[in-house]
């Protein structure tokens, strides 16, 4: 894109591209504030220190002026209620989202803003690797979601974040109780995928151990839940929904088609059309 020119003044000869400054037209509140924190480099880095000592989330907004023609961005967050701002300066890229990265840019370097502070006893080496960690939440994932969403669409019916086995401390993300088909959406860092997996660079001892950790108690999962002729069904994050259940769809058909028994699935006049 060509820049607009300057004047004598040092003004541009015309009002900056919509696109180096708005946000999408019919963008979500959720989507504003994923936006914020790509820009800023994690929503643990978008922390305004109060006079008070009390800290708030901050966000960058946009304003144009007609008579210099430029872009101005503010730092704005909530307080008691009321939207307070503080100007940071003048950004001249040719995208918004380049434009954003300017402002937090500018406004860390102005200290206007910080990073979230580390809580006593956290077990991260440092408030980014503390959201990467809270980022990896343990139910409810987008894999998940979109797993039950297909598993539900093709009339399959399960239960959520359930023990297969009510005396065994281990909940399955899905479980088809009847059919005794457990389902398993594990996260890639946390359970050692081995194509995405990266080992930690710091405290590097420490979290090697927790993911092996992680990996036995997954292998004691899968070979107890077994000795009581379950069905174990492990997909890894990263793989597509689709697939996944596919997977998911074979296992409960084998269990449909196996002879009853406690090492054995249903027998096909005992099985419901749910698997539930």
């Amino acid at each position: 894109m060509t820049e607009p020119t300057k004047n004598q003044h040092g003004w541009r000869d015309r009002l900056p591209s919509e696109q180096a400054w708005k946000p999408r037209q019919g963008m979500s509140q959720s989507a504003r504030s994923a936006e914020q924190d790509r820009a800023a480099g994690g929503r643990h880095r978008r922390v305004v220190v109060l006079d008070s000592g009390e800290r708030a989330t901050g966000s960058i907004a946009f304003r144009v002026y007609r008579r210099t023609r430029r872009i101005r961005a503010y730092l704005r967050w909530s307080q008691q209620g009321q939207t307070r701002e503080r100007y940071v300066g003048e950004v001249n890229a040719a995208t918004r989202v380049a434009n954003l990265a300017q402002a937090w840019a500018v406004a860390r370097e102005a200290g206007l803003v910080t990073d979230e502070e580390l809580p006593a006893g956290s077990e991260a080496s440092s408030t980014a690797v503390r959201a990467v960690m809270a980022a990896n939440k343990g139910r409810d994932t987008k894999p998940e979601l979109l797993l039950r969403s297909i598993l539900h669409g093709k009339g399959l019916r399960y239960r959520v974040n359930a023990r297969p086995l009510p005396d065994l401390r281990r909940t399955a993300d899905l479980v088809f109780t009847k059919a005794r088909v457990a389902v398993f959406v594990d996260g890639c860092y946390w359970h050692g995928c081995p194509d995405h997996y990266r080992p930690a660079m710091k405290r590097s001892r420490f979290w090697k151990d927790k993911i092996e950790g992680n990996q036995a108690r997954d292998a004691d999962t899968n070979r107890r839940l077994r000795e009581h002729g379950w069905t174990v069904v492990r997909v890894w994050e990263h793989e597509d929904p689709n697939r996944a259940a596919e997977k998911v769809r074979a296992a409960l058909a084998t269990r449909l088609l196996a002879p009853a028994g406690p090492e054995g699935g249903l027998a096909e006049q005992g099985a419901d059309q749910g698997y539930d």
